[in-house]
């Protein structure tokens, strides 16, 4: 064996123990849900072969030719038993693309497919497409909703100056994708996401308004509205059904993340919500249920945070972010939810229906100033006291 053959087994065998690296638990959660030691994907498990050159007379120093900066923000589906992740993978030139990683137990040994996805441009191709959410609809096919990012043309001199539209792509495979127009809107859309069902015979897009590409605006929150064709889809009306709040985790902004789950009680959601410090913008996740005859009817949200970045989740590309597009209900109850932190890397925590309608449903909300908070507390206390 040659000196080049041996640096190759060796990295071949590195990559191969961080692939099946056995995932456990975190101690001591909050009893919502289990956080997981190990991240389940991150830029390291993208496959050699989409790095490294190995023909040893081109490359005899097995530099990485084409090296992968992050994996993040992934839709998520169970597809012929298996736990997929539609990632969004960033290279070192920070174009973003779309590739699938999947598990066995969907909590660790996920493992990347061939090559990534090859996604049809729109009549205005985008710069950079990324954050995709996954719905399996009632109509028979997988939808991938998205960002799609272009320079935002009317001001020519500003090179940061960037417009966001919803991109639509389908498919039966989650390989061979047929992109569809982009959502047509008013104003710049971001974290679109399909309902999984028809509602009065028509597609629901939980959407988020923003007058930029960054600031919302007059954005008020997440958004509702019903499209006739999704072939051409176009919003005509919005309403907004989960609205920013002042001194709140989602003063700033807030967005759906995947599309709810389905629940005798009510239709849970998974959301997002952003404030500034002075450190910067705090991304943190948060939830709320919906009435099952009326997805715009909010039943239930619970005050605060859901999960927010702990620990190493904390640090990374773009710090105090946690994120997530994609989550999956087992037939048995169980849900793995999976989150970003720091715009770096992919987590999953796994909780279940019961365990999550049973939080929706019985931690108190917001009471949005100093003194309800504390009442809150107060009677917990009083609660507790009353115990034998």
């Amino acid at each position: 064996m040659t000196a080049f053959e041996q640096k190759v087994a060796a990295l071949r065998a590195h990559h191969e123990a961080l692939l099946s690296l056995k995932n456990e638990p975190v101690e001591w959660g909050n009893g919502i849900y289990e956080k997981y030691k190990n991240p389940v994907v991150t830029a390291a498990h993208i496959p050699l072969e989409w790095k490294y050159d190995f023909n040893e007379q081109d490359n005899p120093y097995l530099m990485q030719r084409i090296m992968c900066h992050a994996a993040f923000n992934a839709g998520a589906i169970k597809w012929h038993g298996k736990y997929c992740l539609v990632v969004r993978v960033e290279g070192a030139d920070r174009k973003s693309y779309f590739a699938v990683a999947e598990s066995p137990n969907g909590i660790d040994n996920f493992r990347f497919w061939e090559e990534p996805i090859t996604m049809p441009d729109d009549v205005i191709p985008a710069t950079n497409i990324y954050d995709m959410r996954i719905t399996q609809h009632e109509d028979g096919w997988i939808y991938g909703v998205f960002c799609a990012e272009r320079h935002d043309d009317s001001q020519p001199g500003n090179l940061s100056a960037a417009t966001a539209t919803a991109g639509i792509a389908r498919t039966k495979d989650l390989k061979t994708w047929e992109r569809l127009p982009d959502l047509n809107t008013r104003c710049q859309q971001r974290n679109v996401v399909l309902h999984p069902e028809f509602v009065d015979g028509r597609y629901g897009f939980y959407t988020r308004p923003q007058d930029g590409f960054i600031d919302t605006g007059s954005g008020g929150g997440i958004g509702w509205a019903l499209v006739d064709d999704i072939t051409h889809a176009a919003v005509k009306e919005e309403q907004i059904i989960n609205a920013r709040q002042y001194h709140t985790i989602t003063e700033v902004k807030n967005g759906e993340g995947p599309h709810p789950l389905k629940t005798k009680a009510g239709w849970l959601h998974l959301a997002h919500g952003v404030r500034a410090t002075a450190d910067g913008l705090r991304y943190v996740l948060y939830m709320y249920m919906t009435a099952l005859e009326d997805p715009t009817k909010v039943i239930a949200q619970p005050g605060g945070y859901f999960l927010v970045p702990e620990g190493y989740e904390y640090l990374g590309d773009v710090m105090n972010v946690a994120f997530s597009n994609g989550w999956i209900a087992d037939p048995d109850g169980k849900v793995f939810v999976y989150y970003a932190s720091a715009d770096t890397r992919m987590h999953v925590a796994t909780s279940t229906i019961d365990k999550l309608v049973d939080y929706c449903m019985n931690t108190p909300p917001d009471g949005l100033y100093t003194g309800a908070s504390v009442e809150t507390i107060k009677q917990l206390i009083r609660k507790n006291k009353n115990i034998k």
